[in-house]
This record gives structure tokens, sequence and C-alpha cells, in this order.
């Protein structure tokens, strides 16, 4: 039920794999997306999980390629603006008691770790840690991104 865990499991099953990406939205939700062997047997390739901040994981997406991160979120949350794109088709899908409406984290009053004055709306809602704040992985003087390493204003 943790990261670390299903990580290992997708390993002894179907040998090493390569991770594509690391997404963040807000303090509290991630997606790591993995492709294992093409040759293994899963419904596809590429697998998105979703863990908690404590990388306990919430689901799991299994997808015949990767999927665009805000057509993902688009997914999950069709009524955020901000989240467009079309998914392509879910091979399988599985989740753990971890798991609940990922919406619920983008909303104006979603709960928050970082003081008001240390954080800023992420793009399409949820809380991250204003640029040059500790916990900001982005720098002063960039330009606004919402991927982890992208610029801030």
């Amino acid at each position: 039920m943790d990261l670390g865990s299903l990580l290992q499991e997708v390993r002894d099953r179907h040998g090493e794999f390569d991770v594509l990406a690391h997404w963040t939205q807000g303090e509290f939700h991630h997606d790591v997306v993995i492709r294992v062997d093409r040759f293994a047997p899963l419904p596809g390739p590429v697998l998105v999980v979703s863990t908690n901040c404590n990388g306990g994981v919430k689901e799991v997406l299994c997808f015949g390629e990767v999927p665009d991160r805000y057509a993902l979120w688009h997914h999950r949350c069709p009524g955020v603006p901000e989240f467009i794109g079309a998914l392509p088709p879910i091979a399988a899908q599985a989740r753990t008691s971890h798991y609940f409406d990922p919406c619920e984290l983008l909303a104006a009053d979603a709960r928050s770790e970082l003081r008001p004055e240390f954080r800023e709306r992420d793009v399409g809602g949820g809380w991250r840690a204003r640029c040059g704040q500790p916990g900001s992985t982005r720098e002063p003087g960039e330009t606004r991104g919402s991927t982890p390493g992208e610029s801030c204003p």
C-alpha cells in the first residue's frame, strides 16, 4: 500500500522499469508515471501510480501510452477549466483504501500545511509553497510553472 512496496512488486513481477515523470498537484497528491517492459503481462506498459503525501498508494491506472498530465486531471475533475485534454483509454484501474475524490484537494478552502503567506494556488487548485519559500522547487525570478523544477515569478 506504499509506493516503495508497489515499485518493488512491479520489479519482482515484471523486471526493471523506467520512471517517466513525477507530477505533484498541490501539497498532497503525487502521480508517478512508470513504463514497464512492453512484454510484461499487463494490459498496457504505462502505469500511473497516485499517492498521498506520505507515499500511500491511492490508485494505479494502466495505459497503452503516457497520458498528458492535465488530461489525467481533466478526467478526474472535469469541472476545473484549467484542466483540458483527452485521456488515452484506461486499460486497467485499481484503488486502495487510501483513495478519496482527488477534486477535494483542489477547493479554494482545501486543507494546507502551509501558512497563507507562504503558499500559492497551484494550477487547477490545491496549494504549493510560494516561490522562494522552503519547500518550493522553483527559483525566484523565473516565470510561474506547475511542474516541480519549473520556474516562478
